[in-house]
């Protein structure tokens, strides 16, 4: 596509988006008497208007049935999870058995590394991405001490090459090499929420296969942004939040993978619960623990339905749009911005602007991160102020995403006009 930075070519392309009713179906933050131009889907996303009425739903049904609900409700709690497997697996590129949803996302980390970190002898190591999010982090430094282990012995961090800010796979791919008898557990970020880097995780699992290490992703920043085909790709197991570009609400509930090659696998070791045993003996009360087929067998409590109203919502906004269609304008929306971002920094060299997220559309999904060297914080109140709603990073990155479902081609050309009257006021 030939950007044009001007408001009568975004509108243009807004008339001509297939997907453009989806943007009627959220809510804009209405704070701000300069209006809204709302870039942070990959922190929060919108809030679905049909998630009030979906939870609403359940809130009658519990007035009405009280505990009953479990089995008389419109949509029965007992097996509320089921509602979610054709959605997951739709965003995770899976087979229905595989996912679940559960928790939250660094909880169900801890209990999928439970079953697939096990350290023996001298395979022990983890290798992960230097400057992931910190829960990741702290995740996997509190596991290898659970196991006796010292994190800065135990860990290995693959950072970016002196000078550059994205990771380079030939340096994970050479650590897998180095250090392969010795790494349990391979487990990156599938899209790194700093830059916006996509990692080629089918690339990943093959070599860290080949190493005979397990390995697994958090998706939280890939789930409903990138196509995702997990079991194709053979990873060994995935979490993901759902409150990022799955709008579904601040500390919502978490999606789970699980590959089919694990699911008759009754010696893998896990933190059980009741609701991972099949459904139709969980009512027995009986001892020991029986798991249920597939990811449904890492389940430990019954759904936390209210929360997964709105997840439902959302995953149907998804199926509607088709993951195609979003994929397709989340490149030309993204391309957009970064087209005007660099237009506004090449007629304003004083801005010293530096995009960070790669350029190849292949290695990126719906997120521009740029290094802002000549202006810094002051520019990111200004832009706030005016009403652009994005992210800051220290110490000087500010971080956009332009999500596909809501976001339209005139936020982009808003957001420019905006950035560049910061730079010059």
């Amino acid at each position: 596509m030939n950007y044009i930075n001007s408001l009568d070519f975004a509108k243009e392309q807004d008339q001509k988006d297939p997907l453009k009713r989806f943007r009627s179906e959220f809510h804009f933050p209405n704070f701000n008497p300069n209006g809204c131009y709302y870039f942070t889907g990959n922190s929060l996303g919108l809030m679905p208007k049909r998630a009030k009425e979906a939870i609403e739903q359940e809130l009658d049904d519990w007035a009405r049935f009280g505990v009953e609900g479990h089995f008389h409700a419109k949509n029965p709690w007992f097996s509320y999870h089921e509602n979610f497997k054709k959605g997951a697996a739709m965003i995770a590129g899976a087979k229905e058995s595989e996912v679940t949803v559960m928790n939250g996302l660094t909880t169900n980390l801890h209990l999928l590394m439970a079953s697939f970190y096990q350290p023996k002898g001298k395979r022990y190591k983890i290798l992960c991405e230097a400057k992931a999010f910190p829960s990741d982090q702290y995740a996997l430094e509190s596991q290898v001490k659970f196991h006796g282990f010292d994190p800065e012995d135990a860990i290995i961090e693959i950072p970016p090459r002196i000078g550059e800010h994205t990771i380079n796979h030939d340096d994970i791919y050479d650590a897998l090499k180095i250090h392969g008898d010795q790494i349990a557990l391979v487990m990156i970020g599938g899209v790194n929420y700093y830059t916006g880097q996509v990692f080629d995780m089918k690339s990943i699992t093959e070599k860290g296969h080949q190493a005979g290490a397990i390995v697994g992703f958090d998706l939280a920043h890939g789930a409903g942004n990138i196509e995702l085909k997990l079991h194709e790709w053979g990873v060994d197991f995935a979490a993901w939040c759902s409150y990022k570009y799955l709008n579904s609400g601040p500390g919502s509930v978490s999606g789970v993978f699980v590959h089919q090659r694990h699911e008759q696998n009754k010696e893998l070791k896990r933190f059980a619960g009741w609701w991972g045993t099949p459904s139709e003996g969980r009512f027995k009360m009986a001892k020991g623990f029986e798991p249920a087929v597939g990811a449904d067998g890492w389940q430990l409590s019954n759904a936390p339905v209210l929360a997964m109203a709105a997840h439902k919502v959302s995953l149907d906004l998804f199926e509607e749009a088709g993951m195609q269609n979003l994929f397709a304008k989340r490149d030309a929306l993204t391309g957009y911005l970064e087209y005007i971002i660099n237009d506004i920094s090449n007629r304003n060299p004083a801005a010293n602007f530096e995009i960070i997220t790669p350029k190849k559309v292949s290695e990126r999904g719906s997120q521009i991160s740029i290094l802002t060297h000549g202006t810094g914080k002051e520019l990111f109140d200004f832009i706030t102020e005016k009403g652009v709603i994005a992210d800051w990073r220290e110490p000087n990155v500010i971080r956009m995403a332009p999500v596909p479902l809501y976001n339209s081609f005139e936020d982009v050309y808003q957001f420019g006009q905006l950035l560049e009257a910061g730079l010059n006021k």
